[in-house]
């Protein structure tokens, strides 16, 4: 059975250190352990003295609490995982079978996508439609669903677009599923990321019996280095979950644990913080866009530090990526990654001064390419 790599990610991981500017990254700028800990010597104090053993392979009670809480769920719904990639990779290690078949929202993260393949199932997409805002067409999920169709996977905030599932789309989506009996994996990371408003998208937790949601620390939280992740299910998919866990990883780190609690229990300050770098990043790069000329476009996202923007010119995005990467430093993540063609994803949610150089490196690059 033939492989298929995870095109994104290798991309990223091959050039992301090597690079003036990197905006291909999906998350904002990074919260510093001392700005996690704040001015409290109590809190230095408890992280120095945490000994460094094994911890409870399916994360701390409190943490499964706090975790619990964010969902509107139980602690035993909640099963700590390293990074929400992990949480992806044992639900679909756990439901998905050679010759099953698996429905995908794109453009997309196509992490689902690629480990489906790879467990020799066969996959579909129902598309957002960019002449419709980004939303997601319901009438082509309705078609490309079958009496066989064994899961629909959906991103909401969706990565790359922005977009925000309205209730009545969710309710579609579930209407489908429960049709035929599909789980949906609902990736949730981006909750908290809104950028017209402070109210955190709602969770998909407990509207639908066969469901997994998936969340973690990178995104809204701006804590990607602690690889912190999370599924959130019915406690007997936990405990199935739980056996492919002891596989892959046995458990994230006592540290990233720890850190986590500390986190969830500041989640309005985190999340105000990186609000804010959402808000202001969009704002320039919107400004940028428009002082193309018509070279670049963008449909506003409503979420996530991400903008997907098409270009107009006579090149793959690929080939655009790359050419932004030889000639002008700045790593991006290429259209191609995500399902669809001459757009680019552009991660705005960064300090000012880091993303207006790296944008007029991207000008400079882009202009050499115009007719």
């Amino acid at each position: 059975m033939s492989f298929t790599p995870f095109a994104l990610e290798e991309w990223q991981s091959r050039y992301e250190h090597s690079v003036a500017y990197n905006l291909a990254d999906s998350g904002c700028h990074p919260v510093a352990l001392g700005e996690l800990l704040g001015d409290d010597p109590q809190a230095v104090r408890r992280l120095l003295a945490i000994d460094l053993h094994y911890p409870p392979v399916g994360g701390t009670d409190p943490l499964r609490a706090l975790i619990a809480e964010w969902h509107g769920a139980e602690a035993g719904n909640v099963l700590v995982t390293v990074g929400a990639a992990e949480a992806n990779a044992i639900t679909v290690a756990g439901l998905v079978s050679a010759g099953d078949h698996v429905v995908v929202m794109e453009p997309g993260y196509r992490q689902v996508r690629g480990l489906a393949l790879n467990a020799g199932a066969e996959v579909d997409a129902f598309p957002l439609d960019p002449d419709n805002g980004w939303r997601p067409d319901l009438a082509a999920l309705e078609s490309v669903v079958r009496p066989d169709t064994k899961l629909i996977a959906i991103t909401n905030p969706n990565n790359p677009a922005g977009t925000i599932l309205t209730a009545a789309e969710l309710e579609a989506v579930v209407a489908v599923a429960e049709r035929v009996g599909a789980w949906i994996l609902a990736d949730e990371v981006y909750r908290g990321t809104e950028r017209l408003t402070d109210e955190i998208t709602p969770s998909l937790w407990g509207r639908y019996d066969k469901l997994v949601c998936v969340g973690s620390l990178s995104k809204a939280f701006g804590l990607p280095g602690l690889r912190l992740g999370w599924l959130v299910a019915s406690p007997a998919t936990v405990e199935a979950t739980w056996r492919h866990h002891e596989y892959a990883t046995i458990a994230t780190s006592m540290l990233s644990m720890h850190l986590a609690e500390v986190a969830l229990r500041s989640r309005d300050r985190l999340l105000t913080r990186n609000r804010a770098l959402i808000r202001d990043g969009y704002d320039r790069l919107s400004k940028w866009v428009a002082d193309s000329n018509g070279l670049l476009s963008v449909v506003p996202p409503q979420s996530t530090a991400l903008a997907f923007v098409r270009y107009d010119l006579p090149m793959t995005s690929s080939e655009v990526a790359d050419a932004l990467r030889t000639e002008g430093s700045v790593l991006v993540g290429a259209g191609e990654h995500f399902g669809i063609e001459s757009h680019l994803r552009i991660t705005h949610g960064l300090t000012p001064e880091y993303l207006d150089a790296a944008l007029s490196s991207i000008t400079k690059v882009l202009r050499n390419y115009q007719a």
